[in-house]
């Protein structure tokens, strides 16, 4: 069945655009056709994340119709298939985000999961890109600012009579100041996905501009990320199993753990 996942969040720095890539990174592993389209046309990062920020054609090519939208696809070396738009600042102009739901099926003919990264907020761009999910995720922080604003983004997606998945805690840090996940439950009143821990394995993936899922595949964060995923593709999945036993965190620890390519 083809499904358009948008992942949205009422506040930017919630960690969207890595739950992106990660979540789409992840339903690759486990066998499916994925592509990741970048929605997020003002500030778009999914391009930086995969060490391509600059390519010769865009989706803001292709909302602009000087270019068919194959021609904005790039296959990443494990199968991941991304549309990444424009850093330049002179596109931003010219866009029309809501242009993007002519290309719901042309997507959709390309990969049978089409992952789209939002932008923050509820403006224009925001909500056009929700216009095109057949599923959204909400994206945030067990904070309240963070939490207050993805209950805005709730309210609008039940106005658009958006199916919502649920929601995806990342960052968490499980200590005494953060929310905890059955209060922020009781304040959305719609499941939780996943939590996803603070983990420095994150930030390093994006110094190596790759999914963490592929650069620390036994990592904390990254393990989450699959059990959402798999959650989401009704697949099993065992986290512990995956997890590093003692011998490969001792050889990491003395630098001699496997390096990625």
């Amino acid at each position: 069945m083809k499904r358009v996942i948008v992942i949205t969040s009422g506040k930017g720095g919630v960690g969207k655009t890595t739950t992106a890539i990660n979540l789409g990174a992840a339903m690759n592993i486990f066998g499916r056709e994925v592509l990741i389209v970048d929605g997020n046309l003002t500030t778009p990062n999914v391009g930086i994340h995969f060490g391509s920020p600059e390519v010769p054609v865009t989706l803001n090519h292709v909302l602009s119709n000087k270019a068919e939208v194959f021609e904005a696809v790039y296959e990443h070396e494990s199968g991941l298939k991304i549309i990444p738009a424009s850093l330049s600042v002179k596109e931003l102009k010219k866009i029309k985000p809501e242009k993007i739901g002519n290309f719901k099926k042309d997507f959709t003919k390309i990969s049978d999961i089409v992952v789209v990264d939002s932008s923050a907020g509820l403006g224009n761009e925001a909500t056009s890109v929700m216009a095109v999910a057949d599923e959204l995720i909400i994206v945030t922080n067990p904070e309240m600012p963070a939490i207050t604003d993805a209950l805005k983004t709730l309210k609008l997606a039940q106005e658009m009579k958006k199916p919502i998945l649920g929601v995806i805690i990342t960052k968490v840090r499980e200590d005494d100041i953060e929310m905890q996940p059955d209060v922020v439950k009781e304040m959305l009143e719609i499941p939780i996905l996943g939590m996803v821990p603070y983990d420095l394995s994150v930030s390093k993936s994006l110094n190596m501009k790759d999914a963490v899922v592929h650069t620390h595949p036994k990592s904390k964060a990254a393990r989450a990320y699959k059990e959402i995923a798999a959650k989401i593709l009704n697949v099993k999945y065992d986290s512990k199993k995956d997890a590093e036993n003692f011998i490969e965190k001792i050889l990491k620890k003395f630098g001699f753990g496997k390096k990625r390519k």
